[in-house]
């Protein structure tokens, strides 16, 4: 099991170059194909307000040619970065439709889909808001999230995994195996609040830390009783170990149209300070 395959969104935003810098060395760590997706924007139906001269006759057809070489620029960028950090097998893939359909489709080809945090200050253009919920609800694979701040180099080292002994973190776990493997310390961390019951049962810690060591992955567990939010919690504990990753399932539900998203998972989202690995 391993990346054989990883995607990696491609925009206008502040953020995009280091998304795809990061993607880069996760490929070349793990020996995996590189896809640079670059949706050009033709369906989602906003481009930014400055971008078409007033007064043009066909704004429509402008409106597509300014999308198309928008797409171009941030294919070029993409492949003059690569080539600047050295050999590995990439490639890109301009598409049509709407950005969250474009990343559904074709991440569903891919072994890991590695995103952008939604970034409200980020006004570089237009950007496409809710990407990561819906993506990690429709698609079916591995999540990689980068963090709208900070610098990260290189595949995981130190790697926080949430586990509750849910379906979602099953997942989780098992998606980030190869990530797990290349990581010189893992740290298996279970939380709950006071008067909850400590099921041991269902955690099963030391089945979990033997399978995991059957996959090459030597882990230590913690757990802890916490009287504030899971979350904070467990964002407060990766930065207390030095983590560079966290592993955890992405938790919600479809309901008619609208994607909805468990509180931890929303709350991890919105507070990351770290890529989070994570799938549904």
């Amino acid at each position: 099991m391993n990346f054989r395959t990883i995607l990696v969104h491609l925009d206008r935003s502040d953020r995009s170059p280091a998304r795809a810098a990061l993607a880069a060395q996760w490929a070349k760590a793990h020996e995996s194909h590189l896809v640079g997706l670059v949706p050009t924007g033709l369906y989602d139906g906003v481009i930014p307000a400055d971008a078409i001269a007033t007064g043009m006759t066909d704004y429509i057809a402008d409106a597509a040619t300014h999308l198309r070489l928008r797409a171009e620029a941030i294919s070029r960028e993409f492949r003059e970065d690569i080539h600047e950090s050295g050999p590995l097998s990439y490639e890109v893939r301009l598409v049509d439709g709407t950005t969250i359909e474009a990343v559904v489709r074709h991440g569903r080809t891919s072994d890991l889909v590695v995103l952008g945090q939604d970034d409200e200050s980020d006004a570089t253009d237009t950007t496409v808001r809710g990407l990561v919920p819906q993506v990690l609800m429709e698609t079916g694979r591995a999540l990689l999230v980068v963090p709208c701040a900070g610098n990260f180099s290189g595949p995981a080292r130190n790697v926080v995994v949430t586990w509750n002994g849910s379906r979602e973190s099953t997942v989780a776990i098992h998606a980030a195996l190869p990530a797990l493997r290349r990581a010189s310390q893992v740290t298996l961390i279970s939380h709950r609040h006071p008067g909850e019951a400590d099921d041991e049962q269902r955690l099963l810690i030391p089945e979990m830390l033997q399978f995991l060591l059957r996959h090459g992955v030597r882990a230590g567990a913690q757990r802890e009783v916490t009287e504030i939010d899971i979350a904070d919690a467990l964002l407060s504990r990766v930065a207390d170990l030095g983590a560079d990753l966290l592993v955890m399932g992405g938790y919600g539900h479809s309901r008619f149209r609208e994607r909805v998203l468990g509180g931890v998972t929303r709350q991890i989202l919105a507070q990351m300070t770290v890529p989070v690995l994570m799938a549904h």
